[in-house]
């Protein structure tokens, strides 16, 4: 009687709940070297079970959130005694895996409920979307290089001359894979606007009629970077008609801000029980500075090319998500080979916490690597994209997919795809093209190796 009288007792102190007071942790670290098994301790009841967290939890355990007696309230409530119990009974304190084991649903995400529950001003919702998926199905994400819905050019054109608009500029089986992802981002590489002059002495400026955002959401598209030497071509009327015509049709944007402050936040999603942090910074320009980056007063992107502080971001990012996928603009554009640039970059990438990078800028496809076991997908060139009124000659393209599946193992796909006389299309492996691709990328990677599925294992 004693674990139940004292559980009704807890839940019946709402206000504990509501204000976050209790308890707060105490944080140790381990004495004792991991077994290869967990370690199950005996717990006698609830107040051990409440008593053996607090007390025994590492930052890491916890996800470095300050969990209290109203958090574990809130779990238990929730998800019952049994669960909160068999959690503090995993006495391998350093892993939190076991949080979505018990309840579906990591630490990083409990912590966001509790969040949303209690109303704590201190925990930011800015940013931060839920997608609704069971938990036990893969999380597929896609990702695509450079799309520009630029007035004046061939294949705005070729759209605005099809029935079905943007819907036939796209193979029907690709349109189906791009809106059945659960996230899908593109690169903006251009600006909403209809105000503003081309920037003095810049070769190529791109913008689109912002009624054309609407294009967007019509082919699935949930999230675009906006890090890219192309997004301030308008100069800043222009830069941040981007950012209002992107707000106004809901679609979130990373990379970029009217401060720095801004251009640092990532992008959060909820899905699957999991929490995925996205972040984008752009390398370019190396030498010129017509796209101006952001400052604590003044509008514009986050730059990388010297990584100090996206790498900060990387690393917030990190400590408040299971995963961070990094959408780097960089390297050189016509170049298939990616460049010591690239690699220096990456590497700090890897060491601040990223999980999976996927590159872009070059307009070419560059080949799949492995830093440490971190996947990076040096660049996907063009997705849809063309510079003048005379349409490109065929091209190579694919879309990255990243998959996390019910256990947390991150799954990285290559989804070959040609573009040709206005439309991108699927490819599949009775197609030449196809296998070209997967080749050429195979040749030219070091570390990774495509399948004929487009799986992308570690050598």
């Amino acid at each position: 009687m004693r674990k139940r009288s004292l559980f009704t007792a807890l839940l019946a102190a709402s206000a504990l709940l509501l204000t976050g007071c209790g308890k707060k942790i105490v944080e140790v670290e381990p004495t004792y070297k991991v077994a290869k098994q967990p370690q199950i301790i005996e717990i006698a009841d609830l107040n051990d079970a409440w008593d053996t967290i607090l007390n025994n939890s590492t930052r890491e355990f916890i996800g470095g959130h300050p969990i209290d007696e109203a958090f574990l309230s809130m779990v238990t409530a929730t998800y019952g005694e049994s669960v909160i119990e068999e959690i503090a009974s995993y006495a391998n304190f350093t892993t939190p895996e076991i949080w979505f084991q018990c309840t579906g649903k990591s630490i990083h995400v409990l912590w966001y409920d509790y969040c949303q529950k209690t109303g704590l001003e201190s925990y930011s919702f800015d940013k931060t979307y839920v997608i609704n998926k069971e938990p036990g199905e893969d999380i597929v994400m896609d990702f695509t290089g450079d799309l520009c819905l630029t007035d004046g050019v061939a294949t705005t054109a070729y759209m605005d001359d099809q029935m079905n608009g943007i819907n036939d500029c796209f193979s029907e089986d690709l349109l189906e894979e791009m809106r059945s992802a659960d996230l899908l981002m593109i690169n903006n590489e251009f600006a909403f606007t209809s105000r503003g002059a081309a920037l003095f002495g810049k070769a190529y400026t791109f913008r689109a009629n912002p009624f054309r955002v609407a294009y967007l959401k019509e082919i699935g598209v949930d999230l675009v970077s906006v890090a890219n030497n192309h997004v301030f071509d308008y100069d800043e009327t222009g830069f941040l008609d981007t950012l209002q015509t992107l707000e106004n049709a809901g679609i979130p944007y990373v990379g970029a801000g009217r401060n720095i402050e801004e251009a640092k936040k990532p992008v959060y999603y909820i899905v699957g029980g999991k929490k995925i942090a996205i972040v984008a910074a752009t390398q370019i320009e190396r030498t010129l500075n017509y796209t101006k980056e952001a400052t604590e007063t003044t509008p514009g992107v986050l730059k990388c090319l010297y990584p100090e502080v996206f790498c900060k971001t990387i690393k917030m990012a990190k400590n408040n998500a299971d995963y961070v996928i990094v959408f780097p603009h960089w390297g050189t554009e016509g170049n298939a080979n990616y460049g010591p640039d690239q690699v220096a970059l990456a590497r700090a990438f890897v060491e601040a916490g990223a999980d999976v990078i996927i590159g872009g800028h070059t307009h070419c496809l560059q080949t799949v690597e492995f830093m440490d076991d971190v996947p990076i997908y040096y660049s996907l060139g063009n997705y849809w994209f063309s510079t003048t009124a005379n349409m490109p000659a065929e091209y190579k393209t694919a879309v990255a997919q990243v998959r996390i599946n019910p256990e947390g193992r991150i799954d990285t796909y290559l989804i070959p795809c040609k573009f040709n006389a206005g439309v991108t299309s699927r490819l599949y492996s009775e197609d030449k093209t196809y296998s070209d691709i997967i080749n050429s990328l195979n040749n030219l990677s070091h570390s990774a190796v495509i399948d004929d599925v487009g799986h992308i294992t570690k050598k």
